[in-house]
């Protein structure tokens, strides 16, 4: 079977991580995968914040945390944080953010890492504390938070996947 095709049937949300930080060669690949994918006339309206700093790492977990209202840490241990945002302005951003996102975590499905998409970016960003946060990092200009892919090595099997329903797909012939 093709790779491309085998990555995508084989690809699973991991939550639960080694705390091995991964070597920034794999997170300069996942990120350039991420750069790739397709965007609305191709305007490329999302951006990648690549964390790898323990502290800022724990503040997302902190923020996203109390959006979700429990104490368990919702990055489930991964020491890296994949933020994808996108220009407030552009009409796709959440479709051009959702593409990065897939790309993300399919290219760490490749290079041998587990992922998963953690929610709650968008009110982490809209929050002052998030704003704080953009302007800290460099990040100019009104974006919206899409989502977190995190990323490391998986502590655990790797999930499987569960049989397709019976119903996805329609033809029209």
């Amino acid at each position: 079977m093709n790779e491309v095709l085998q990555a995508i049937k084989e690809r699973r949300s991991v939550r639960q991580y080694k705390p091995d930080m991964v070597p920034p060669e794999l997170i300069e690949q996942i990120v350039e995968a991420g750069t790739f994918a397709a965007s609305g006339h191709g305007k490329q309206s999302a951006i990648i914040v690549a964390v790898t700093d323990k502290a800022t790492r724990d503040q997302l977990a902190r923020m996203n945390r109390e959006i979700m209202g429990v104490k368990s840490d919702t990055f489930y241990g991964a020491p890296v944080v994949l933020v994808v945002l996108a220009r407030l302005d552009s009409p796709h951003r959440v479709y051009d953010g959702s593409l990065v996102m897939g790309n993300l975590m399919l290219a760490a499905h490749a290079l041998g890492l587990g992922s998963c998409w953690i929610h709650r970016a968008k009110q982490e960003f809209e929050s002052p504390e998030g704003k704080e946060l953009l302007r800290k990092w460099g990040v100019e200009g009104e974006y919206e938070g899409i989502g977190h892919c995190i990323i490391g090595y998986p502590a655990g099997p790797q999930p499987k996947a569960h049989p397709r329903k019976a119903d996805y797909v329609y033809y029209v012939k």
